[in-house]
C-alpha cells in the first residue's frame, strides 16, 4: 500500500499499534470504543450485604416474638429503613468519590490542553471516516492516486472536517478574540492544502497510528508555514474529537530552502567550473592547430604570390593546413563524446522521492500563488537512470510555468503531476488548468530564446528538452486551448536503460 509522504516521519515504535487487518482494511474499522465495565462486586461488598441480610433476619425472627404486631411491624421497618440509609450513605460516598476522581481529570485534560504553549484544536473527522470506509469497501486502496484526478471532491471532503474547539494559543495564532470565532469549517483556515490533506486519507486508509507533516496555515497576517502532528483514530468513535498540534516553522522552512538554493548554486558552480576548465583546455587544444593553418596559409599565400609560383610549396602548406584542420576537428569531436558519455551524475533515483523533492523547492511559491499540487503516482515504480539536480530543475521550470499559466484565473488553481511505467521507461507529465497553447506557440516554445513573458529569455523550455535529451529520454507538450496544458518526458528505467545521450526510438505521441 502506498505510503505516506511527510518530511517528518513517524517513529516505528509509535506507529506499530496501527496497521490493516487480514482484509486490507484499518484495524480501527472493525474497532468500537469500549464502554466502561460496571463496577466489580468486592468482598467488603459481600461482608456488608452478609451484615444487612443477618440483621433483617434477626428482626424477622424477633418481631413474632412481640405481642404488638405494629410494634413488630415497625422495628422491621425502622432496621431497613437504617440500612438503607448506610447504603445510601455509603454509594454517596463511592459517587462522591468518583465525580471528584473525573472532576481532577477534567481539570487535568483543561490544563493540558488550554496551558499547554501549543496551539491545540479538537476536530471531528467523521465525515471523512464515511468516506474513506466507502472506499475501501468499494475496492479503492489508494486514496492519493484516486484524488489526483477528483480534486473537487476532495476539496469538498476537506470543507466537512469540523474545528470543535481551540486553545487559546491557536486563538492567539489566529488572531482570534474568541476561540467561537475559529470554530467551523476546516476549509476556512485551510484553504488552498489539498496536497497535505490527502496524505490525511492515505494514513486513514493505511491504520496508522500517528500523522505529522506540513501545511500553510492562513492568519491574519497571511499564511504561515506549520507542522502538526495528531494521535489518529484507534476506533470509529475515535473520529469525532482527533487532537491536532501545530507548531509554526515558518522561518525554519524558509532557512531550509535558502539551504536547498544554496546546495544548487555550489552545485551550478562546481559544474561552471568544470566548463570552465573544459573551455580552457580546449581553447589551449584547438589553438595550435589553428595557429599553424594560419601560418600555413600565410606561406601558401607567399608562394602563390611569387613571380615564379612554387606550385610545390603552395601544395605541402596545404597539406599542412589540412593535417591541422583534422587535428581541430579531433579535438572536437573528442570533447563531444566526453560530454555525450558523462553529461551528470547519472543514478538510479526513486521517482515519487524525486517529484516530492522539486515540489519542496516551489512549495512556498506555490502557495503565495494559491496553486494546489496533486502527484499522481503509482505503487513500486521502477527506479529511473538520473542525474537528481537536473531532472529537479527540469520539474521545477514546469511546475512554475504551470503556474503562472494560471496566475489571475478564477477559480482553482491545480497541476496535477502523473507519473507511469510506459515499457522501459517511467512517463512524467505535468498538466494545469490554464489557458492552453496556440497552435502557433506549440511550434515555437522549445526554441532557443523564444518566450511568452515578459522579460523572459526563453530559455528554460530549450534547456530542460536538452537536459531530458541529455538522460536518453524525450520532452514534448500536449495542449487543449481553453482546457489547460500538458508537459510529458519520460526517462529510462535503471534497469534497462540506453547509454546516456542516447536516441529514443519511440515516437512520442502528438
Amino acid at each position: 500500500m502506498r505510503q505516506v509522504f511527510t518530511l517528518w516521519p513517524s517513529e516505528e515504535a509509535i506507529t506499530s499499534d496501527g496497521g490493516l487487518d487480514a482484509d486490507g482494511m484499518p484495524l480501527w474499522a472493525s474497532r468500537n470504543k469500549e464502554r466502561p465495565r460496571p463496577p466489580r462486586w468486592t468482598r467488603p461488598d459481600t461482608r456488608r450485604l452478609a451484615v444487612f441480610a443477618l440483621i433483617l433476619a434477626a428482626s424477622a425472627l424477633l418481631a413474632p416474638q412481640l405481642s404488638d404486631a405494629p410494634l413488630a411491624t415497625l422495628l422491621v421497618a425502622g432496621v431497613a429503613i437504617v440500612l438503607a440509609a448506610i447504603g445510601l450513605r455509603a454509594h454517596r460516598r463511592a459517587i462522591g468519590a468518583l465525580n471528584e476522581q473525573l472532576d481532577g481529570s477534567r481539570r487535568w485534560n483543561e490544563m493540558l490542553f488550554e496551558r499547554t504553549g501549543i496551539a491545540l484544536w479538537r476536530e471531528d473527522w467523521t465525515v471523512v471516516r464515511d468516506e474513506v470506509l466507502k472506499l475501501l469497501r468499494s475496492g479503492v486502496k489508494d486514496m492519493q492516486a484516486h484524488y489526483a484526478t477528483r480534486p473537487d471532491q476532495l476539496r469538498a471532503l476537506r470543507r466537512a472536517v469540523i474545528i470543535k474547539d481551540v486553545n487559546r494559543f491557536a486563538a492567539i495564532r489566529m488572531g482570534a478574540p474568541d476561540k467561537k470565532d475559529i470554530v467551523g469549517p476546516l476549509d476556512r483556515i485551510l484553504p488552498d492544502t489539498d496536497g497535505t490533506f490527502v496524505q490525511w486519507l492515505v494514513a486513514f486508509a493505511r491504520g496508522d497510528a500517528l500523522y505529522r507533516s506540513e501545511t500553510h496555515l492562513q492568519t491574519p497576517e497571511g499564511p504561515v508555514n506549520t507542522l502538526f502532528a495528531a494521535g489518529l483514530p484507534r476506533d470509529m468513535d475515535d473520529f469525532e474529537n482527533i487532537i491536532v498540534s501545530d507548531l509554526d516553522i515558518t522561518e525554519y522552512k524558509a532557512t531550509q530552502a535558502r539551504l536547498a538554493q544554496a546546495e544548487l548554486e555550489v552545485a551550478r558552480a562546481a559544474r561552471v567550473t568544470t566548463m570552465g576548465a573544459l573551455s580552457a583546455s580546449i581553447a589551449h587544444e584547438v589553438n595550435s592547430p589553428l595557429a599553424a593553418i594560419i601560418a600555413n596559409a600565410e606561406a601558401t599565400l607567399r608562394w602563390l604570390r611569387r613571380d615564379d609560383p612554387n606550385l610545390a610549396e603552395a601544395l605541402s602548406g596545404v597539406e599542412h593546413i589540412i593535417e591541422a584542420a583534422v587535428r581541430a576537428k579531433g579535438v572536437v569531436e573528442r570533447t563531444r563524446a566526453f560530454l555525450g558519455n558523462s553529461p551528470a551524475d547519472m543514478q538510479p533515483h526513486d521517482v515519487a522521492g524525486l517529484i516530492q523533492d522539486a515540489i519542496i523547492l516551489v512549495d512556498r511559491e506555490l502557495c503565495s500563488m494559491k496553486v494546489s499540487i496533486h502527484v499522481d503516482t503509482t505503487d513500486r515504480l521502477p527506479r529511473v537512470l538520473a542525474d537528481p539536480i537536473n531532472i529537479q530543475q527540469v520539474l521545477i521550470n514546469l511546475l512554475l510555468n504551470a503556474a503562472h499559466a494560471m496566475d489571475g484565473r478564477s477559480g482553482p488553481r491545480d497541476i496535477t503531476v502523473t507519473a507511469r511505467q510506459d515499457g522501459a521507461r517511467v512517463r512524467m507529465e505535468v498538466a494545469d488548468r490554464g489557458p492552453g497553447i496556440d497552435p502557433e506557440t506549440m511550434k515555437l516554445m522549445f526554441e532557443p530564446f523564444y518566450s511568452t513573458k515578459a522579460g523572459g529569455m526563453g530559455m528554460g523550455l530549450a534547456i530542460c528538452r536538452t537536459c531530458i535529451a541529455a538522460h536518453g529520454g524525450r520532452l514534448w507538450a500536449t495542449s487543449t486551448v481553453g482546457e489547460g496544458s500538458r508537459f510529458h518526458f519520460d526517462l529510462p528505467i535503471a534497469e534497462a536503460a540506453p547509454e546516456p545521450g542516447a536516441t529514443h526510438s519511440a515516437a512520442a505521441p502528438a
